[in-house]
């Protein structure tokens, strides 16, 4: 390139020297790619012969490849990202894929055209969550070797830079790898990526960052928390420190879930009900840290995940971290706008949309679109945030809620605790206890809104016939409580269970003797079901941590083991001559409030039922 570029100069001098002038910007072009082709030739090399290889930019990388992932930048404040929600990919099925592709394709062209700064980030998720070959083995296509390189096939065929978030079923190669290590290291290696977490800068000082989920078979409750462990967060928390706001960094998230505090509230109840809503949704202190990280640090400007296969057509799946203070208390959400993502593929939708998310960026803001793989890739504008100064900005929605009639999707009632400008909302019945300390429910109903305030600082609520815990901070929902199955009809009351004396009682169980002053605290609560046709009372007792919610589902691995079981007793009854036996499992930890436990019965189920 130097030398045949020289030879062109030479050339127009001796043929025609005013025409020099207008060869020396192009010459000059060259001669700087050819500058940097020579510093850095193995890139170069390994990007040629791969394009898949012009992937993550991360800190785990050799200064040569991010210098080449900088290089072709030919504008330094506009960006455009295509952000894909859960793909779930069916080898059988990949039309869908194939007409998306194709609005991207065009979306991603312009963008290279317009100034080059342009990159694809996937949420996780990568493939179906079921055998695709079931005549031949019942084997799930996610997170095996087979789905990773089909993912990654699709991922960098956009001729344009990926990044890819693992998701909760993107390790569920459980038949093929025996460890979640050997999952996570097939999933590194198919998409090229050094760590489980990411990070890009995209444009001037505007990073891409990203977060995997790295627990499946050893996730102490349900397999589908999506779980960021504490390396990634160790990290994650470094970065924000290393890029903070006041220097004009300006940071977008990507994970798989959203985190607790997000105030989405287009959610899926099975997500809600069984612990898997947020990241790290099952250890209270972990769970909260984003929100808190974000409230720190507001050089996050915008956080954008997926997992509950909804559409983007509703107000309530972006949130702006500022609203109008006539529009209700201020949120305390740092600088963040947080933005739900749909799916592509139909099979997979759960409301029927099949939608992706367009990031269009520069110094002065950004836009969040929807490119709409129902309407031949129709770009929707949804909302725009400008940024005011390094902390703060103003985001504005650009179209109502576009709902359909057949719409099925659980629009969380999220409570709100106002502010000095603004009372709690009308569901708010804290202030409703009598002076002896009891809070009473009439009657609950589908249509019951109530919440309140533990004395321990937990919050309970109502929400779809459900009694649902809250988060004391967020106001997100936790977890189930009491399903509706058990609840509606009943009354609820809250009273006060602490002694106002400690005695010490003679006929107490032997080694129990003054157990009811351990560990009392200042006001001590029970939540009561009554039945008043029955006349049963039932106390629901918190976990032993303090938390209500319960930790329904567990890891699916056991779950799969206890099934095998369940099979083989059925067989086993069938082949002794009992083909109507009634098989039933019996599950621990048994509970008692006695300090001798003599009984395994469940009752109800492998006893009498004692209501």
């Amino acid at each position: 390139v130097v030398l045949s570029t020289a030879a062109e100069i030479l050339a127009s001098c001796c043929a025609s020297p005013s025409s020099l002038v207008d060869l020396l910007p192009a010459a000059s072009m060259k001669l700087g790619v050819a500058a940097f082709l020579l510093a850095a030739p193995a890139c170069v090399s390994a990007w040629v012969t791969n394009p898949k290889m012009v992937s993550p930019t991360s800190k785990y990388l050799s200064t040569c490849s991010a210098s080449f992932a900088t290089a072709l930048k030919m504008s330094s404040d506009q960006f455009t990202v295509g952000v894909l929600g859960d793909l779930h990919m069916d080898p059988r099925k990949m039309e869908d894929y194939e007409i998306g592709h194709g609005h991207w394709s065009k979306i991603f062209d312009e963008a290279k055209s317009d100034h080059g700064n342009v990159a694809l980030c996937s949420l996780g998720d990568l493939g179906e969550s079921k055998s695709v070959r079931p005549e031949e083995t019942s084997e799930l296509f996610a997170g095996t070797t087979d789905c990773h390189h089909l993912a990654a096939d699709f991922l960098g065929s956009f001729g344009v830079p990926y990044e890819v978030v693992g998701g909760n079923h993107d390790l569920e190669g459980i038949d093929e790898f025996s460890t979640d290590e050997a999952n996570i290291e097939l999933f590194l290696n198919a998409h090229g990526k050094p760590a489980p977490h990411f990070i890009r800068e995209i444009a001037d000082k505007t990073l891409l960052v990203g977060l995997s989920s790295t627990v499946f078979r050893s996730a102490k409750y349900t397999s589908h928390e999506v779980t960021i462990d504490d390396e990634q967060m160790a990290w994650f928390e470094q970065m924000l420190k290393d890029h903070p706001a006041n220097e004009g960094w300006k940071i977008f998230v990507f994970t798989h879930a959203p985190p607790n505090g997000s105030g989405l509230r287009v959610l899926q109840e099975n997500h809600v009900v069984n612990g898997c809503c947020w990241l790290n949704h099952s250890d209270d202190a972990k769970c909260r840290k984003f929100i808190e990280l974000v409230r720190e640090h507001r050089s996050i400007k915008a956080w954008f995940s997926g997992h509950f296969h909804l559409g983007q057509d509703y107000q309530d799946s972006i949130t702006f971290p500022t609203i109008d203070p006539k529009d209700g208390p201020y949120p305390n959400r740092g600088s963040c706008v947080f933005v739900q993502t749909s799916v592509m593929r139909s099979g997979t939708s759960r409301d029927g949309r099949q939608q992706s998310r367009l990031i269009r960026g520069n110094k002065d803001g950004f836009e969040i679109c929807t490119v709409d793989h129902k309407n031949d890739g129709k770009i929707r504008l949804d909302a725009t945030i400008t940024y005011r100064d390094d902390s703060h900005e103003v985001g504005v929605y650009a179209h109502e809620d576009e709902v359909l009639q057949d719409d099925k999707y659980f629009k969380v009632y999220q409570p709100s605790a106002g502010d000095e400008l603004h009372p709690p909302d009308d569901g708010y019945i804290g202030d409703q206890f009598t002076e002896d300390g009891t809070l009473v429910v009439e009657d609950v109903s589908m249509d019951t809104k109530a919440w309140w305030n533990m004395a321990c600082g937990r919050v309970v609520g109502m929400l779809n016939g459900n009694m649902i815990e809250y988060d004391p901070s967020t106001l997100a929902p936790l977890g189930l409580i009491v399903g509706a199955d058990e609840l509606v009809g009943k009354k609820i009351a809250v009273i006060d269970s602490g002694l106002e004396e400690c005695l010490v009682e003679n006929d107490a169980p032997e080694g129990m003797e003054g157990a009811e002053c351990e560990g009392m605290e200042a006001r001590e609560q029970a939540i009561l079901l009554i039945d008043q046709e029955s006349g049963a009372v039932t106390v629901v007792q918190p976990n032993e941590d303090g938390s209500y919610w319960r930790k329904i589902v567990r890891n699916k691995m056991i779950r799969m083991k206890e099934a095998r079981r369940i099979k083989a007793a059925k067989l086993f009854a069938a082949d002794n001559d009992m083909e109507d036996a009634n098989v039933v499992a019996s599950w621990g930890p048994y509970m008692t409030v006695s300090g001798t436990a003599k009984n395994t019965g469940v009752a109800g189920l492998t006893t009498a039922a004692k209501i």
